[in-house]
C-alpha cells in the first residue's frame, strides 16, 4: 500500500540502520570467525551488536509518538482494536517464522514432522508484539508522568524479582536466574530457545518486562522532538539526556550488570541513552550539517523494516534447511565455495554484507513500486 503520512527522515534512517545491522549480525558466513563487535556479549557486558534489538524497540516507541496523533480522532474501541490486532499479528508472524518450514530436514534432505510441541513460542517479533501491546495501552491511557513512574517501577521491580526468585548467589547466572525458572514453568523446555546449550530464552516472559521501557523511552524522545522540532535546543538536550542515561546505566552496571540476554534494567537505561545520542547525531547530520545523500540507502529499509527483517529471517532459515550433496547447508556451501577465499574473518563479514545487500535490494524494489507494508 502507499503511505500518505509525512515521514521523519532521521527515524527512517535510524530504523534502517538498525535492520541492516540486525541482518549483518545474524548472517555471518562462519560464527567461529566473526569480528568481535558483531557478536553478542557472552553474558555480562556489552558489544555494539547488543544495541541492535533495543534500538528497534526504541524506534517503535519513537514512531508511536507520531502515530498516536491520528488515534486522537478515533473511538476507544478503534484504538484498542488497532493495538490488539497489530500485537496479535506480529506475535503470530514471529511464531510461524520460527516454526517455518513446518517440517524437519536432515543432511540427506529427508523430511520428518516438526510438531507444535517442539516449536519455540517466544522470540524477537514476539517480544516486539508484547512490548508494543503493553507500552501502547500504558501510554494511551495514562498521563506522561504516570507512564514515567510505572516505567521506573518496572525497572526497579525487575531488579528485585531477579534477586528474590533466582537461586541464592546465582541470581544472575545462566542456570540460576528467575527468567529461566518462569519460562520453564510456563512453557516447558521444548518450547524454549536452546542456543545457549540449555533451554534458556533470551526473549522470555519475565525479561520482556524491562524491554517495555525501551519503547516508552523512544516514545518520550519522539514527543520531545515533535515539541521542539529539529532545533539546536532539541538536539542538544536530547544529546545531554542520552549522555546522562548512559552514565547512569554504567553506574547501575556496578551493582546490576548490563546483560542483554537477561535484559537487565541497567541494560535498558544504557541502551536508551545510546539511542538518544544516536538520534541526536542523525538529526544534526541530516538537518544542520546537510549531509543527506547517504540517507536514502537506510530510508529504503526504514520504510519497510518489519517486512525486510522477516524476509531476511525466512531466507536464512530456507538456506539452512536445504542441504547440498556434501551434507552442508546451502548457506554454508555458498560461503565455503566463494566468500572463504576473502579470508576467514573478512570473508565471513563479506558474506553477511552481501546477504544484507540482497535483502536491501528487495526493499529498493518495493520503494520504487511504492509498496509499504504495514501491520
Amino acid at each position: 500500500m502507499t503511505t500518505t503520512f509525512p515521514r521523519f527522515t532521521a527515524l527512517d534512517v535510524f530504523r534502517g540502520m538498525t535492520i541492516c545491522l540486525m541482518i549483518i549480525v545474524n548472517t555471518p558466513g562462519n560464527y567461529a570467525t566473526t569480528y568481535a563487535p558483531l557478536l553478542h556479549a557472552d553474558w555480562h557486558g556489552f558489544t555494539p551488536t547488543d544495541l541492535v534489538f533495543p534500538s528497534f524497540l526504541f524506534a517503535i516507541g519513537n514512531a508511536m509518538s507520531f502515530v498516536m496523533k491520528k488515534w486522537a480522532s478515533w473511538t476507544q474501541s478503534q484504538v484498542l482494536w488497532k493495538i490488539f490486532k497489530r500485537s496479535f499479528i506480529i506475535f503470530i508472524l514471529g511464531f510461524l517464522m520460527y516454526w517455518y518450514p513446518f517440517v524437519k530436514v536432515d543432511t540427506m534432505n529427508n523430511i520428518s514432522s516438526f510438531p507444535f510441541g517442539e516449536t519455540r513460542i517466544l522470540g524477537v517479533l514476539q517480544r516486539i508484539a508484547l512490548c508494543y501491546l503493553a507500552a501502547s495501552i500504558m501510554i494511551w491511557y495514562l498521563k506522561p508522568k504516570m507512564t514515567l513512574i510505572i516505567s521506573g517501577i518496572i525497572l526497579f521491580g525487575y531488579w528485585i524479582l531477579l534477586y528474590v526468585f533466582g537461586d541464592a548467589g546465582q541470581e544472575l547466572t545462566l542456570t540460576g536466574n528467575a527468567t529461566i525458572k518462569l519460562d520453564s514453568w510456563l512453557m516447558g523446555e521444548s518450547h524454549m530457545y536452546h542456543g545457549e546449550g540449555i533451554a534458556f530464552d533470551p526473549e522470555g516472559w519475565l525479561s520482556t518486562l524491562p524491554a517495555i521501557v525501551n519503547i516508552t523511552g523512544g516514545y518520550f524522545a519522539g514527543i520531545w522532538i515533535q515539541k521542539k522540532g529539529s532545533t539546536y535546543e532539541a538536539i542538544t538536550k536530547l544529546l545531554l539526556v542520552g549522555l546522562a542515561l548512559t552514565f547512569i546505566g554504567y553506574l547501575w552496571n556496578m551493582s546490576f550488570p548490563i546483560n542483554k540476554k537477561l535484559w537487565t534494567s541497567s541494560f535498558v537505561i544504557f541502551t536508551i541513552g545510546l539511542d538518544c545520542i544516536l538520534i541526536a547525531v542523525l538529526m544534526y547530520i541530516i538537518q544542520f550539517y546537510k549531509r543527506k545523500k547517504w540517507t536514502s540507502f537506510f530510508e529504503i529499509v526504514g520504510k519497510n523494516p518489519l517486512f525486510i527483517y522477516m524476509f531476511s529471517e525466512i531466507l536464512l532459515i530456507t538456506m539452512y534447511t536445504i542441504h547440498m550433496a556434501d551434507g552442508t547447508t546451502l548457506f554454508s556451501w555458498i560461503y565455503n565455495h566463494f566468500f572463504v577465499y576473502a579470508g576467514a574473518y573478512f570473508g565471513s563479514f563479506l558474506y553477511a554484507l552481501a546477504f544484507m545487500l540482497f535483502c536491501w535490494s528487495i526493499g529498493w524494489w518495493m520503494d520504487k513500486k511504492k509498496i509499504y507494508i504495514r501491520v
